[in-house]
């Protein structure tokens, strides 16, 4: 089968609903559900957390007993019934509750697609992950702006509707044929065993996993308060949609070119051109408050997400054995992700209640480590290769 397809469609089908739940599920909560902002803050800010936790431990050890696509097939259903849940969900506390449970299941469904990437490409299933990741990133645009066009026409309770549909149709894909290595149940072996600490012995992954915590963290500015940044520096409200999906259109531009354009690149370099642009990026938006520089700032989005993210599974593919891929992703999404994000919301927001620019600023406290540290990681990268052709 065309491996390559399938991944695409599922990454597409993913975050396609991806595109629905991060930038609206607060907002059905709140005119929907009637929580305030701070309530509906905190509902999301617990979700976090239980993410993080769920990454971190929960999905490894699944992963360890359960295929990945029956595993993800699962997730997924068990999204789809919490989210049915939540229509007779009306108090604080019982919301709380199920939008917990979304958690614990729905972002899940992030590492377990990128573990199914890493698995096939492994395989030699799988030649383009960087242009099948692409995909992905289309699937958020596309739901968020389909979306609004049925929120425009039935209200904000089109996000709940919207959200189940295009999780009914990811399951549905999900049941169709896969790749064989995906349906394969995992085997006992004493090389899965030793939990976490596991993944740590593998050459270098401390250090490339500090590297992305740090560089993932530096977001949190941006994805927290740059859309009333936007509005701080009187940007037209009919703009700032299409400003914000700079980014994201230079990330699907980056995924879809990666795979040939940095193939002579080895993640020490990627991950020391991404924390680069990283810190230029943010400096960029403090320096020049302008509809402008923000708007140009955007394209760096590629560096400081895009490439960060294709660096680590470029190492994750190159280093890291198939059993212990789960994990490896686990402590990613929980650490980088989730957790570094959460910290440095609240970093960001006392910046930003001193003066909004300082709050992107600040950023750079993550980002010149990350590039310190990358720089460290190049030269031990290139140590290991001169130790490998003495070697041969």
């Amino acid at each position: 089968m065309n491996t390559y397809r399938w991944m695409s469609r599922q990454f597409f089908s993913f975050y396609f609903t991806w595109g629905i739940f991060l930038p609206y599920f607060t907002g059905w909560m709140i005119h929907t559900k009637g929580m305030t902002v701070s309530q509906a803050s905190l509902i999301m800010s617990l979700g976090l957390v239980v993410r993080g936790l769920s990454t971190l431990s929960a999905f490894p050890k699944l992963s360890d007993k359960f295929s990945s696509i029956r595993l993800i097939n699962a997730m997924t259903l068990g999204t789809i019934i919490a989210l049915l849940v939540s229509i007779l969900a009306n108090s604080f506390t019982s919301l709380l509750v199920v939008v917990l449970f979304i958690n614990f299941l729905y972002p899940t469904l992030m590492p377990a697609l990128d573990t199914a990437a890493g698995v096939l490409v492994q395989h030699r299933q799988l030649y383009d992950y960087g242009k099948s990741r692409s995909w992905g990133s289309l699937g958020f645009v596309a739901g968020g702006m389909i979306l609004t066009l049925f929120t425009g026409k039935f209200g904000d309770e089109a996000i709940l509707w919207g959200l189940l549909a295009g999780l009914l149709i990811f399951m549905c894909l999900g049941f169709l044929r896969a790749p064989q290595v995906l349906s394969e149940k995992p085997q006992a072996d004493k090389r899965t065993k030793g939990g976490m600490l596991k993944v740590f012995k593998v050459k270098h992954f401390g250090i490339v996993l500090v590297v992305v915590i740090l560089l993932q963290a530096a977001h949190a500015s941006y994805y927290n308060y740059g859309y009333i940044y936007l509005q701080e520096i009187e940007t037209p409200t009919y703009l700032i949609g299409a400003i914000i999906n700079i980014a994201v259109i230079a990330e699907i531009i980056f995924f879809m070119m990666a795979d040939k354009a940095f193939r002579n690149f080895t993640p020490g370099s990627l991950l020391i051109l991404a924390a680069f642009g990283s810190t230029i990026r943010w400096i960029l938006v403090f320096a020049f408050p302008s509809v402008a520089i923000f708007s140009i700032s955007q394209v760096l989005h590629a560096c400081s997400f895009a490439m960060g993210h294709y660096a680590f599974m470029q190492y994750l593919i190159k280093n890291i054995a198939p059993e212990l891929v789960p994990k490896a992703q686990g402590i990613y999404a929980a650490l980088a992700l989730s957790w570094s994000t959460a910290v440095f919301t609240v970093f960001g927001g006392f910046l930003y209640e001193i003066e909004p620019g300082y709050a992107f600023l600040g950023m750079i406290v993550s980002t010149v480590p990350s590039l310190l540290f990358a720089i460290v990681y190049k030269k031990l990268e290139r140590k290991s290769e001169l130790e490998a052709e003495m070697a041969g």
